[in-house]
């Protein structure tokens, strides 16, 4: 994605959603990571995948997951929950290589950049101190991403933007409408639980420096 990323064509991100980003996997790993069964993904567009049975299913919280690869770097958008952001989910994703999560879940904004199994930074938007120490440079970023699209009801989407810039990859809607191997997981089947477990205090989980 060329400099500039438009938050405009993201709407997939401006609701309930968490999104991964993994350098060198592909949607099977990516899949396996999170702790489904790959073997149940299906190639999907938006709508059909969209009829899967998530969110609250009686019996807990179910995820759709939708995850493919655009050049160095896998994605995994998940709709009705925040697997994606749990501390054992991102440290299995990043093994060997490194990820980025962006999500709102519960009313609750989240940026985490981790690297082989290490969280290197975290940070709920717009709430300093949850920030993770050492002190890392996309506190900045984001704020002023953020502060960009104030009053423009756009959730995380300008978060998403700015990472889909970073990596120089597109992910807009349009993209995200056709068919990608999608599967739904319950959160009781993944590593770990979305919420509570997260490396949400100012001490650092580790020391890996940014790349």
């Amino acid at each position: 994605m060329e400099a500039g990323a438009d938050a405009r064509s993201l709407d997939w991100a401006t609701a309930w959603m968490c999104v991964t980003f993994t350098r060198g996997l592909g949607p099977e790993e990516v899949f396996a990571r999170y702790g489904a069964d790959a073997a149940q993904a299906r190639l999907l567009d938006w709508d059909a995948a969209s009829d899967l049975p998530s969110g609250d299913c009686g019996d807990g919280m179910v995820s759709l997951l939708r995850s493919g690869r655009i050049g160095e770097w896998a994605f995994c958008v998940e709709e009705e929950g925040g697997i994606g952001l749990g501390e054992e989910s991102l440290a299995e994703l990043s093994r060997g290589t490194e990820t980025y999560s962006v999500a709102t879940t519960d009313g609750i904004d989240v940026f985490q950049y981790w690297c082989d199994g290490e969280c290197v930074e975290y940070f709920e938007p717009g709430m300093e101190h949850t920030r993770s120490e050492p002190l890392g440079p996309w506190w900045d970023r984001v704020e002023a991403a953020l502060a960009a699209h104030e009053g423009e009801d756009a959730g995380m989407a300008p978060v998403v933007a700015l990472v889909l810039d970073h990596l120089g990859i597109t992910l807009d809607d349009a993209a995200l409408t056709g068919p990608w191997p999608s599967l739904t997981l319950a959160e009781d089947d993944a590593p770990s639980a979305p919420l509570g477990d997260t490396c949400t205090k100012p001490v650092p989980p580790g020391t890996v420096e940014i790349l």
